[in-house]
């Protein structure tokens, strides 16, 4: 079973991330799955009167637009990132929270690295499924690397300077 980070612990992973050639006849009608943009998108209605949870995984070349209408069905919106350095989905994570005020999980998979955590948690990212030669626990450590940041952020709305400039 795959451990991941999830609010800033690392526990078993319980839902089941489906891949893109899964026949939709095949999902069950109880397990928590996170199933393909393609699948939602043709079998969404069908989708939504399971019994288990619901979450859709995008392609880092699908867009965060797609779902937009559909985001109070989704308790997880995975975002993959098939080489370590193909970040569009940091944008598409600070959209799910800032634009669209999506409240659920947003998980990054996929080749995600210890080296890139902090920055994706920072874009609004709350669960990690670390590339599975790397050890979750060190990269759980990833969200302490930093003390203070400068920038305004998901997590923190306010540049340090304006944070120095509030009274105490």
């Amino acid at each position: 079973m795959q451990r991941i980070i999830k609010n800033g612990v690392v526990v078993d992973e319980s839902w089941h991330l489906l891949p893109q050639d899964t026949p939709f006849e095949s999902v069950s009608n109880s397990d928590d799955v996170i199933v393909p943009l393609s699948m939602w998108l043709e079998h969404g209605r069908a989708l939504t009167v399971r019994d288990g949870g619901l979450g859709v995984w995008l392609e880092s070349d699908e867009q965060i637009e797609d779902i937009a209408d559909d985001l109070q069905h989704f308790q997880v919106i995975a975002l993959n990132f098939p080489v370590f350095t193909d970040g569009r989905h940091f944008s598409s994570a600070r959209l799910l929270r800032e634009r669209y005020g999506y409240k659920g999980e947003i998980r990054a998979i996929g080749d995600v690295l210890r080296d890139q955590v902090f920055l994706m948690h920072r874009c609004g990212f709350d669960a990690f499924a670390i590339r599975p030669d790397r050890d979750p626990e060190d990269a759980l450590q990833s969200l302490r690397d930093f003390s203070v940041t400068y920038q305004a952020a998901v997590d923190q709305p306010l540049p340090l300077f304006r944070r120095r400039a509030q009274p105490a």
